[in-house]
């Protein structure tokens, strides 16, 4: 029982802790994007307002959803592909020191994926 109460604590630990402080990427993005200063990378070649949409969709809002644990797995994806294009496309060329932040935020997501949100959510599995 004891491992079990310890393992669901580490998925809402895994959930929560990460989410939060993507959310702090995700805010700043998220007032360029109302305030209309779209000044942003074009990483996958669909236009700076895209990819300024969607990389807020990546760092504030699948992380709320994930926090919550309203479809966690399913919100870990976009804020996984978020992170697979900020460390292998717009910090491709970079030194591992620049791009070690998006990968290990790109592991946490990725496991939340596959391990799922824990009991400690909204949807308990």
């Amino acid at each position: 029982m004891q491992k079990k109460i310890s393992n669901d604590i580490g998925l809402a630990l895994l959930r929560i802790v990460p989410s939060v402080l993507m959310i702090t990427h995700g805010i700043p993005k998220f007032q360029n994007l109302i305030s209309g200063d779209i000044q942003f990378g074009d990483p996958i070649g669909i236009g700076a307002a895209p990819s300024l949409f969607l990389a807020v969709i990546g760092e504030l809002v699948c992380p709320i959803l994930i926090i919550i644990g309203i479809k966690t797995r399913w919100a870990a994806l976009p804020a996984a592909i978020t992170m697979a294009v900020a460390a292998f496309i717009a910090h491709g060329a970079d030194p591992l020191a620049k791009k070690e932040m998006a990968l290990l935020y790109l592991t946490f997501f990725v496991v939340i994926m596959l391990v799922g949100p824990g009991k400690y959510s909204f949807d308990k599995k």
